[in-house]
């Protein structure tokens, strides 16, 4: 039997008349029904949030109890960590190489992370005297209210618990809107809370549309702050919302990818990890290395040793553990990949591989994209500039390392960055890299105790890391006055200089 979601609201599950159906990018066939929320539940969500941050006991909770419940869940998705990596690869054809080690594994190993900080964070700090009045001071870190979190589909979970873990932790509550294509996950870890004990109406979630649930919810006036991941366009538009309330915003949005092969790299251990940086997760990942820069002299060899890696990714069932490669998320995302390729063949872009859907058996049903090179491709081609989000790699080529920093830091993006080299010439060139994570000899090393987010048209915050708290707290400085009383001499003198 399929399985069915409703929304979760005020902890209840809220069932609606209108659903919406989660179907395999593989092979079309049903995975699930969704209820379809509309902006009333936004607003039913965001009141129940309210009242709990407001009225409720978590956020008087200690923090050693909060992340003693975020510390739960995670292990219960630890628990479920082959359950759920295979419903993923159903939901959105991520291959389960993929879904059980970042999708599921890094989303328990975040909670747990964001758990153990919460319990060493500075919520209450003594500052020093003030002199020369008889004065102290404290800081406080307080939660700031209610958390609008917005997650997209290709990596939902861990994008969901990268906003909603350190929110509760902070004592926030929190309104969750998955993304309608792949909100499954998102879902699942809803349920885990719940069954965790955490307070009603600290988390909420409602699933629908973009347009209208997830613009109301982002708009919503009861809501102080927005976390949002998903592509820049709507970044944008969350910013100009903000602006009417001055809400708190975390933005982690679109990327192109530089990804520099320097001359004395070893090619063999740079090809490999320049596929890697492109293909894994479909393509379909935001800080994915699609623009490939090699020195102009080893280009024929780069692109020979490329081809012939590429050719030997298995693209197939997301479910079956040799496929590298899965289909692409659905009809429309698969057409605009094809679109980009016209336009790049148009513009004067070279296939090397790939270049369009493949044929067969296995490719009756579903959304394939075949993992596919361009060469002869300028930076100023729309394929070089713009995010295709897909299994997706273009070659650049450069004259010197000034050119090709030149050529990366040319992108209204700014999120991630590679280079292959020597270690201490690429850390060299790594500095250089307007990118807010630039990875030396790898790709795709995302840590919860490092920050991910990037420069640019890339967002604004940072999701993860040592400071993944502080985008969920106010600070607040209370000033205790030792002086006994407004008549002391010292104090008189700041407060009139007259009296001086």
């Amino acid at each position: 039997m399929t399985t069915h979601y409703p929304l979760y609201i005020d902890g209840k599950w809220i069932d609606t008349e209108d659903t919406y159906e989660v179907r395999s990018p593989a092979t079309e066939e049903l995975v699930a029904t969704v209820a379809k929320g509309d902006t009333g539940h936004v607003d039913a969500a965001v009141a129940a949030a309210a009242a709990a941050f407001q009225e409720g006991t978590w956020r008087r909770t200690s923090p050693v109890e909060r992340a003693a419940v975020v510390n739960t869940v995670a292990a219960r998705l630890m628990e479920r960590a082959d359950e759920l990596a295979a419903l993923q690869s159903r939901e959105n054809g991520a291959t389960v190489r993929i879904t059980g080690a970042l999708h599921v594994g890094l989303s328990a190993a975040q909670l747990q992370y964001v758990a153990a900080l919460a319990t060493e964070y500075p919520w209450e700090t003594d500052g020093p005297a003030i002199e020369p009045i008889p004065a102290a001071g404290i800081i406080v870190r307080q939660p700031i209210g209610v958390v609008a979190a917005i997650v997209p589909w290709n990596i939902p979970l861990l994008t969901t618990v990268w906003k909603i873990g350190p929110a509760l932790v902070a004592g926030n509550s929190v309104v969750l809107k998955p993304d309608e294509h792949a909100p499954l996950l998102p879902l699942e870890l809803v349920r885990e809370f719940d069954a965790a004990g955490l307070p009603p109406g600290v988390l909420n979630v409602v699933t629908g549309d973009g347009e209208p649930v997830g613009a109301h919810l982002s708009g919503h006036p009861g809501v102080q702050k927005v976390a949002f991941t998903g592509s820049t366009a709507v970044g944008k538009s969350i910013l100009r919302q903000s602006a009417d309330s001055i809400r708190r915003v975390t933005l982690e949005l679109g990327g192109k990818g530089a990804n520099v092969i320097l001359d004395d790299a070893d090619l063999d251990m740079a090809v490999d990890g320049a596929l890697f940086a492109c293909m894994a997760n479909n393509g379909e990942a935001c800080e994915a290395g699609t623009r490939l820069l090699v020195p102009a002299s080893a280009r024929d060899t780069i692109v020979a040793k490329l081809v012939e890696r590429a050719a030997t990714l298995r693209l197939g069932d997301p479910l079956e553990p040799t496929t590298h490669v899965g289909p692409i998320i659905n009809a429309h995302q698969r057409d605009r990949i094809l679109d980009y390729f016209r336009v790049a063949a148009d513009e004067g872009a070279t296939v090397a591989l790939g270049g369009g859907t493949p044929t067969g058996p296995g490719f009756e049903r579903g959304y394939w994209i075949e993992p596919t090179i361009f060469v002869d491709v300028t930076n100023d081609m729309r394929i070089a500039r713009e995010e295709v989000f897909g299994p997706v790699l273009v070659v650049l080529t450069y004259e010197s390392v000034d050119d090709a920093i030149r050529i990366a830091n040319d992108t209204n993006y700014g999120l991630s960055a590679g280079v292959w080299g020597s270690e201490e010439r690429a850390l060299e060139v790594a500095r250089r890299l307007d990118a807010g994570m630039v990875w030396v000899n790898n790709w795709h090393v995302i840590h919860p105790a490092y920050p991910f987010g990037g420069f640019k048209e890339s967002g604004l915050g940072r999701e993860g890391g040592p400071h993944a708290i502080d985008e969920y707290v106010e600070e607040k400085f209370i000033s205790l006055d030792r002086s006994g009383g407004i008549e002391n001499k010292a104090f008189a003198i700041v407060i009139d200089p007259a009296l001086r």
